[in-house]
């Protein structure tokens, strides 16, 4: 069986799209398929519209509501929690992620040696530059400075085996940043490009605040170099304080104590100030997150599934 994951935040004008264009590919595909939709705590009607998905094709649709928005990457973990298949795919339903490539992507799967095939982006065409720009940057500076390797341009959307689905769900942890478990976890994996494509209907939800928040806790997540750079740019300036201190007062001994030069004096004393306040940011981003893994809150809270309306009947 095949599991196909979506998260769904307001895809209301989404979803028949998506549905009809997975249709035309699970027909010539040999593998039964499922829908797994996760209800991201949307706004609009898609949960009425999962209810009527799922009374259409009930041996075929289930899906999951939950109580509140808790974000992308809890939809993920309670989509792939929920999936029963052998072989699993996490794909959005605004159609960015192309559903004819599931054919080639399983084909690859089942006659090599591998445990997931992912999709990456050729290019970023149609995407704001500076979107881009930043975007570039956070994976060289996550590559650089972290142990997981992230692709440059890869998606969320990839094949997966049962085996690697569970290895990802063991991993139980809060903040949670899914492009690097996927990486994290390791197992066999391959990447297709394709053309990059625009939503089939509706607006995205990822302004570039939310998508500069969630770049910097993938920094966070999986790499502690913020920390380790924090240090030595401490250490380094508190020798240079040291050695200017040395100045000042061997200055003050031979030539006199002059008064001029406060300016420079208080940017200095500025710009000292500015880097402990940033730094005690950087370190306050990592407690907060320790924070939030000690009170051992759930990932996410249901509300609704397709269970309850075979309840009702």
């Amino acid at each position: 069986m095949l599991s196909i994951v979506v998260p769904c935040f307001n895809e209301q004008e989404s979803l028949p799209y998506f549905v009809k264009e997975v249709e035309k590919v699970a027909s010539i595909i040999t593998h039964s398929v499922e829908y797994v939709f996760v209800n991201d705590g949307s706004q609009d009607d898609t949960l009425q519209s999962l209810r009527q998905l799922y009374k259409n094709m009930p041996d075929r649709v289930r899906y999951v509501s939950f109580s509140k928005n808790f974000g992308k990457e809890s939809a993920l973990y309670a989509g792939l929690h929920a999936s029963r298949g052998d072989l699993v795919t996490v794909m959005d339903a605004d159609l960015q992620d192309p559903p004819d490539l599931l054919p080639q992507m399983i084909e690859r799967i089942e006659t090599s040696d591998i445990d997931c095939v992912g999709t990456r982006r050729q290019d970023r065409e149609g995407e704001p530059v500076v979107r881009s720009f930043f975007a570039r940057l956070f994976y060289k500076l996550v590559n650089k400075f972290g142990d997981t390797e992230m692709i440059d341009g890869a998606r969320d959307f990839r094949l997966m085996t049962r085996q690697m689905v569970d290895a990802i769900l063991s991993m139980t942890e809060y903040n949670r940043f899914s492009k690097g478990i996927f990486s994290w976890v390791g197992f066999n994996t391959e990447y297709i490009s394709y053309e990059n494509r625009e939503r089939v209907a509706g607006t995205t939800s990822w302004s570039f605040w939310s998508l500069f928040k969630y770049s910097i806790d993938g920094i966070v997540n999986f790499s502690d170099a913020p920390l380790t750079l924090a240090s030595f740019i401490g250490a380094f300036s508190c020798i240079a304080a040291v050695i200017a201190l040395i100045f000042i007062v061997l200055r003050a001994l031979l030539f006199g104590d002059p008064t001029t030069g406060w300016p420079s004096l208080a940017s200095i004393v500025l710009f000292m100030g500015g880097l402990q306040l940033l730094f005690l940011g950087v370190i306050g981003k990592y407690i907060g997150k320790i924070f939030l893994e000690t009170k051992k809150r759930p990932i996410y809270i249901i509300k609704e599934t397709e269970k309850d309306i075979k309840k009702e009947r």
